[in-house]
């Protein structure tokens, strides 16, 4: 299976007036439940007014379009990066994963993800 590094920095934040988000951005996760509104976005595009927020992710994706009967691919690469001791943010698309980890453990992820078998591009 192939992995894509994604070039940005990354921010986890939740926003208290979501017209303040850019939906035109190339990269916008936005999950809205009956208690929050949350925002992963590039650290530069963050909005001025956060509620919360924790910098400093980075992310890949499973390239390619993951069909939805495919069963344990999280499972496996997040079974991988605990044994690493490397916690992940995961945002999902209707195509694919986005896989986040703290800046700090991104290439020892990459690294242990490459040892597994994965390609990295």
């Amino acid at each position: 299976m192939k992995l894509e590094r994604i070039r940005h920095k990354f921010t986890v934040c939740t926003v208290a007036d979501e017209n303040e988000i850019d939906l035109t951005r190339e990269f916008c996760f936005v999950g809205k439940t009956d208690e929050e509104f949350s925002l992963v976005c590039p650290t530069k595009e963050v909005p001025e007014h956060t509620l919360r927020r924790e910098d400093g992710w980075r992310a890949f994706r499973i390239e390619g379009e993951l069909d939805f009967s495919l069963i344990g691919i999280l499972a496996k690469l997040s079974d991988l990066l605990a044994k690493e001791r490397i916690g992940i943010f995961v945002v999902s698309t209707y195509r694919t994963d986005y896989v986040l980890v703290k800046g700090e453990q991104y290439e020892q992820a990459l690294g242990a993800l490459a040892r597994a078998g994965y390609e990295i591009a």
